[in-house]
């Protein structure tokens, strides 16, 4: 499928965070997984890895990212990369709600700190 609307995205919350996911394999992709992730006000993310690396663009609000030792907040129109392997934590701290678009290689697993492991659906 080339044309994906927005009506036609698969929707999950997971630790708080609604992910819309567009371009998957189950809408015919091969290479990459792109989906936009919704964070509610004062969402706190979890610390995990991930197997590829993960491109998010901030399109709305704020978004505080962990990366490694790095902390930084990213704001809309800003980009974060964030290596595979790189422990990763991504919240919204403030009183508004914040929105990115991210992308990723197709058969992207996380490993949360905890020890479960995640094979996300938007990301497979």
């Amino acid at each position: 499928m080339s044309y994906l609307p927005n009506i036609a995205a698969r929707t999950f919350t997971t630790h708080g965070v609604v992910f819309n996911s567009f371009a998957s394999s189950a809408t015919g992709a091969q290479r990459l997984g792109v989906w936009r992730a919704d964070f509610s006000p004062q969402t706190p993310g979890l610390a995990h890895t991930m197997t590829e690396e993960e491109v998010l663009h901030v399109l709305e609000g704020e978004l505080d990212n962990e990366i490694a030792e790095q902390a930084f907040t990213a704001g809309a129109g800003d980009a974060v990369l964030v290596p595979a392997g790189a422990q990763f934590r991504v919240s919204n701290s403030s009183d508004l709600p914040a929105r990115a678009w991210v992308v990723t290689t197709l058969g992207m697993n996380a490993e949360m700190l905890s020890g479960e492991a995640l094979s996300p659906p938007w990301a497979q």
